[in-house]
């Protein structure tokens, strides 16, 4: 690139975020369509490339910054969050991405997933959730529904599996959205939702693993099924699902029920209205725990999104106050002040 011309100038277009890599995961596996929204996501983000970072820890997803044309950092399992608030805190003016799956984030990385929750860090994390451990071979993960039959539960599992919409709800996350990788446009429009949003941003997106767990969310993907078991939210407008959007939810005392709109009784009128922006939370949380439950349908979308300080922002603006007042800090005299003793 010549040095007079300015990358953020540059139109830029999805050939241009695929690297040189050769892609290797299993042929049909639902990561090329994450992969694939990405990168038709990205140029109209308006970031420079040398402005992006994808950082990851160990896994099939974990293969994403070797395939995107930006940075990239190849961490440890489960580490992937704790190293991008790292790179964050160092380097604010950088976009930085975590690509991660359920074994990967929600087991040995729990701890880190949380805090960056707690503390919203201005990170993007997607979580690729096949409900399998999928790189080593087929063991069940901490999304495994219960009775799940595995390589490592071979009399099925009996563990209670995390939601992780609620996981991060109860972490408050400030932004929260689910997606499927089955549906292209959702999932590039949920991924521009979380680049837009200033905070921790976690996408949780049903991937298919069809070698280990293929068809695990097919009632959701299906033609035949999805319309009658998927519930798209959007802020502002009814829940209305079903073939014939027939179907909605209300709430009845402090839970929702499934109703027909057809039958006379209810109208489109009586139905819980979606407020992506609640501030309680109360409303995110009804819906996530209507996740995977076959009474009611699947919700997909923006469960919740708030405005609030990261803790990024709030750093910075801490050092630049405290050098304000006191000036640049010196290494030597921190480290050689206060409490010291020589060792013979």
């Amino acid at each position: 690139m010549s040095d007079n011309i300015d990358s953020k100038d540059l139109k830029l277009s999805a050939k241009d975020f695929a690297s040189d890599q050769d892609v290797r995961w299993c042929p049909g596996c639902g990561d090329y369509s994450i992969l694939a929204q990405a990168q038709r996501v990205f140029p109209d983000l308006g970031i420079p490339k040398e402005k992006i970072i994808w950082v990851s820890g160990i896994g099939c997803s974990s293969r994403f910054p070797y395939y995107m044309n930006t940075y990239g950092f190849h961490g440890i399992h489960g580490r992937a969050p704790a190293i991008a608030t790292g790179i964050k805190l160092a380097r604010p003016d950088l976009s930085v991405w975590v690509a991660t799956g359920d074994g990967d984030l929600l087991s040995i990385g729990g701890n880190h997933f949380i805090h960056t929750c707690r503390k919203n860090i201005d990170l993007k994390i997607l979580l690729f959730n096949n409900r399998i451990y999928g790189l080593t071979k087929g063991q069940y993960s901490p999304t495994s529904e219960r009775g799940k039959v595995t390589k490592s539960t071979p009399y099925g599992s009996i563990d209670f599996p995390f939601n992780p919409i609620t996981l991060a709800l109860g972490a408050n996350a400030s932004f929260i959205a689910r997606s499927i990788d089955r549906d292209p446009k959702h999932l590039q429009t949920m991924i521009k939702r979380a680049a837009d949003h200033k905070g921790t941003a976690f996408i949780e997106i049903y991937q298919n693993c069809n070698i280990f767990n293929d068809g695990a969310y097919e009632l959701f993907t299906e033609k035949e099924t999805k319309e009658d078991n998927v519930l798209v939210l959007e802020h502002g407008k009814p829940m209305v699902f079903g073939k014939n959007k027939d179907k909605g939810i209300i709430i009845e005392g402090t839970v929702p029920k499934v109703v027909s709109i057809l039958d006379g009784k209810y109208s489109i009128n009586d139905l819980l209205v979606h407020d992506e922006f609640d501030k309680s939370g109360v409303l995110a949380y009804l819906l996530g725990q209507m996740s995977n439950n076959p009474e009611f349908p699947n919700p997909v979308g923006v469960f919740r999104q708030v405005q609030k300080p990261t803790y990024d922002s709030e750093l910075n603006k801490q050092i630049e106050s405290v050098k304000a007042k006191r000036g640049e800090g010196d290494l030597d005299n921190l480290l050689f002040s206060g409490n010291t003793w020589e060792v013979n």
